[in-house]
């Protein structure tokens, strides 16, 4: 599959090489002057999207100077804009000809190979750019998808890394890289039910299918088919369980997760959502004593802090509520969780409850800002989905 072409737009106009004053060998001063009229000209045109008139400008370029390896460079941009591949490959193969470390050029010559469907070339072009730029994140991204279209999905899988650690909040990077993983996890599972069609493996994977597809109870079926063909296996009723709980069906869920706890007592997250699944069916005795495992274990968990104070509530063990909800905001780094607000939220009511009105207040006050900053943050994603839809739908 080609993919759109917004980011090659990105890196097109980040690309285009500026000169005012350039070295152009034996031309007169009339040529040099013209040169560099003609050279400015083509830039802003190409800065501006009109590509005809760059067109127009770097070819005259390039007949001034006919070693100048920028201005094919130029001009090869303009063809592959244009959509004329075949003139962008040979314009870019120019460039590099009479200046093999041109960066850049091999990166726009592997994009307009891949855009041929010529995959091998493609990857030549991209690895000699890579080799000119270790940390060129572009490079790596467009061998990754280039390596996809060729079928070398591991070796695609490892291009995007790359790219992902070079440039981690990249959105097509990050497209990219989990179409990869996707895609070995696909072929993995593939190879799994050829391998052995009746495997409990085939039923917990089908499972995860159902639950991702929201087909809940298909989910249910196939845990339980893995579970009669291996009951001892730690994950399977936790599994079940976290399907029941979706479900609301908290009994089954609490019914399973100690099933879990019998095959492996030392799970915490068994152990932690058996916690929650007991507060929510009112029994926070139960959940206090399994929420202790947790904190023993893991003593700054915001969350077990924030269930542990749910369940002293409900016993009425107001103080010691307090001081769990307290425990959950004391990490500045968390001030944008659920959890932390929900917290904040907590301590507001048991403050007022205690007759304690300005820590009530300063714990609403908290709740309010994070919630407004949740709000806002939720708007610019709106945002920013409806900005980009259309220019999804222009993407061939």
């Amino acid at each position: 599959m080609q993919i759109g072409c917004n980011s090659v737009l990105l890196a097109f106009r980040l690309s285009v090489i500026f000169f005012c004053f350039l070295s152009v060998g034996a031309l007169s001063q009339t040529q040099n002057d013209e040169f560099e009229k003609t050279f400015s000209l083509g830039t802003a045109a190409l800065r501006d999207g009109r590509l005809d008139e760059a067109a127009a400008d770097f070819s005259r370029v390039v007949t001034l100077s006919p070693n100048f390896a920028e201005g094919h460079f130029n001009l090869g941009l303009v063809r592959f804009q244009q959509g004329r591949m075949d003139d962008a490959i040979t314009s870019l193969n120019k460039s590099i000809a009479l200046k093999p470390a041109l960066r850049g050029a091999n990166l726009f010559l592997g994009i307009a190979r891949y855009r041929e469907n010529d995959f091998s070339n493609a990857l030549l072009s991209l690895n000699r750019e890579i080799h000119l730029d270790p940390k060129n994140a572009d490079g790596f991204m467009w061998r990754g998808v280039v390596q996809l279209a060729a079928g070398k999905i591991a070796d695609a899988v490892t291009s995007l890394d790359k790219a992902a650690e070079l440039r981690p909040n990249d959105v097509d990077i990050l497209y990219h890289r989990g179409r990869a993983h996707m895609l070995v996890s696909k072929e993995s599972y593939e190879q799994m039910y050829a391998a052995d069609p009746k495997s409990w493996r085939v039923h917990q994977v089908l499972a995860q299918s159902y639950v991702e597809a929201d087909r809940l109870d298909d989910a249910i079926v196939e845990c339980q088919q893995a579970i009669q063909l291996k009951p001892g296996e730690a994950g399977l009723h936790e599994a079940l369980a976290e399907v029941y709980f979706k479900k609301n069906d908290l009994p089954k869920a609490e019914a399973e997760y100690q099933e879990e706890l019998k095959i492996n007592p030392t799970s915490l997250s068994a152990t932690y959502k058996l916690g929650v699944v007991s507060i929510e069916r009112s029994k926070p005795e139960v959940a206090v004593e399994l929420l202790r495992k947790v904190l023993a274990s893991e003593p700054k968990s915001i969350g077990t802090h924030y269930q542990m104070g749910r369940a002293e509530a409900q016993q009425g063990n107001t103080e010691d509520a307090i001081r769990d909800f307290s425990a959950a905001v004391s990490d500045p780094t968390q001030n944008d969780s659920e959890t932390v607000r929900q917290s904040y939220y907590q301590l507001a009511q048991l403050y007022r409850r205690t007759k304690q009105p300005e820590q009530s207040r300063a714990a609403l006050d908290s709740f309010m800002k994070l919630k407004q900053q949740a709000d806002a943050r939720q708007a610019q994603k709106l945002q920013d989905k409806l900005k980009r839809a259309p220019e999804a739908q222009a993407a061939p």
